[in-house]
């Protein structure tokens, strides 16, 4: 009984963790984050932006291939809601990385801005990243939706952002997530089953 009580909890874990886990495929990985909060599993909503108040997209990109890797910051929409203030590309703009090779990483860290383009309503911000293999002639993408920012019809202060404060870790790691509750839930459960089992 105790061996099963066992699995269970491992098998339980290992599902949970895979909520907090990166986009991936055979060829790479890629994770994001907005204004340091981990948008790699789930698009950050809720977020309401003023026209003019400044972001942060980062994005770490890793090579599982020998061959090119391919990154783009992009807006589904046809109106370009945001502007880069800094960053390594301008929006939509493709950043190469010809010739790399396995476990090659890098992170890609932007600063946007809604321009004024668009107001009163939401405008998604995607990152998409192509990797390319060259020995199978072949390519495979990853995109997703990082953010879904609501943007209002007001002008950034400076004063009081409306964007979520970023969580300060010790280490300048992004935060994350943590499956810590679901875990202690599914523990108590078994647990629960445990003891009732042996009456």
């Amino acid at each position: 009984m105790k061996i099963k009580v066992t699995i269970l909890i491992l098998i339980l874990f290992f599902w949970n963790l895979q909520l907090v886990s990166a986009e991936e495929n055979e060829y790479g990985i890629v994770k994001a984050w907005f204004n340091e909060k981990n948008a790699t599993s789930e698009t950050i909503e809720g977020i309401k932006l003023r026209i003019g108040e400044p972001v942060e997209i980062k994005v770490e990109v890793i090579s599982k291939i020998n061959g090119n890797v391919h990154v783009k910051l992009s807006e589904p929409g046809t109106t370009t809601s945001f502007e880069v203030i800094s960053g390594p590309s301008k929006q939509d703009d493709r950043i190469d990385n010809m010739g790399v090779s396995p476990n090659w990483s890098n992170t890609f860290q932007w600063k946007i801005r809604p321009n004024g383009a668009w107001t009163n309503g939401n405008s998604p911000i995607n990152i998409f990243v192509s990797f390319y293999n060259s020995k199978k002639k072949d390519q495979k993408p990853i995109e997703f939706t990082i953010a879904n920012p609501y943007i209002l019809d007001e002008q950034y202060t400076g004063a009081a952002a409306t964007t979520p404060a970023p969580e300060i870790t010790g280490t300048g790691a992004p935060a994350k997530p943590t499956p810590f509750p679901s875990l202690v839930f599914a523990l108590a459960t078994l647990l629960a089953i445990s003891h009732w089992r042996r009456r």
